[in-house]
């Protein structure tokens, strides 16, 4: 299962572990500028989620990855594989959530959460606000199934924002663009079609919630939500614009991680 979802080890063998989780149509890249700054007091996690980066796809089965589930399964399967025991999980976006199933799955496997840009559920209703009404997430849906290519060089920038930066859009884009088409529709139902709600007054876990100041994937509103809901959570809304810090602004990332833990 190390080979499966591509497992890299750095930092101090003998330390704490901390794992980093990357997002949607993405992969352990994304860390690359986070990362190695707790390599001198951490034994650093990174992993590719089955069907993104150099994971081996022919381990993608579309029932298993058909809901969050089978992600979470795959987190824990590798933190037993390793030993894994109050470790720290650092996850972007759709594998915040990830993580939060992961540590009730299995219990004492982290000790503590970072959560950034998490959104239990991206979709309008119920009084509650995702950020997206039904019909936006059927048409984003509809959009990516018709014209793969064509929404990842459209959507990429606008997840990421800081359109002042327009090489952080690229490069969202080109990941976006090198995961395999069917396996990126069926991880985009997955994620935008999932609703984690009910599940997060499970946590006691610590967990600092990284919310950044304008994000059009998980507005102010849903970091709010979160922490309301996660007794035990810490609020942090960061300077960075875009969905994408660990990219954009990594050495604010970086200090408040630091500062959590």
């Amino acid at each position: 299962m190390l080979e499966r979802n591509h497992v890299v080890l750095q930092g101090k063998k003998d330390a704490p572990a901390i794992v980093f989780s990357h997002g949607y149509g993405c992969d352990q890249n994304m860390w690359r500028l986070v990362a190695p700054a707790f390599e001198d007091q951490y034994r650093t996690v990174l992993f590719d989620h089955v069907g993104a980066g150099r994971s081996d796809l022919r381990a993608y089965l579309k029932a298993k990855y058909g809901s969050l589930e089978g992600y979470a399964g795959d987190l824990v399967e590798i933190g037993r594989e390793l030993g894994l025991k109050d470790a720290v999980f650092v996850g972007h976006s759709v594998s915040a959530m990830i993580g939060i199933m992961a540590s009730i799955q299995a219990p004492g496997m982290f000790r503590a959460l970072v959560l950034v840009g998490p959104s239990p559920c991206y979709i309008d209703e119920d009084g509650y606000t995702g950020g997206f009404t039904r019909d936006q997430i059927g048409e984003l849906l509809e959009s990516l199934e018709s014209n793969h290519m064509g929404w990842s060089m459209e959507m990429a920038p606008v997840i990421m924002g800081n359109p002042e930066r327009p090489e952080l859009g690229d490069e969202l884009a080109q990941s976006f663009c090198r995961t395999d088409p069917e396996i990126a529709k069926q991880f985009a139902r997955a994620t935008f079609l999932s609703d984690t709600r009910e599940i997060l007054g499970e946590v006691d876990l610590p967990a600092l919630i990284l919310q950044c100041s304008d994000d059009v994937i998980a507005p102010l509103c849903v970091g709010d939500y979160v922490h309301a809901r996660l007794p035990n959570s810490t609020l942090v809304v960061m300077k960075a614009t875009g969905h994408c810090p660990n990219l954009s602004a990594p050495e604010e990332t970086i200090a408040a991680i630091r500062s959590f833990l």
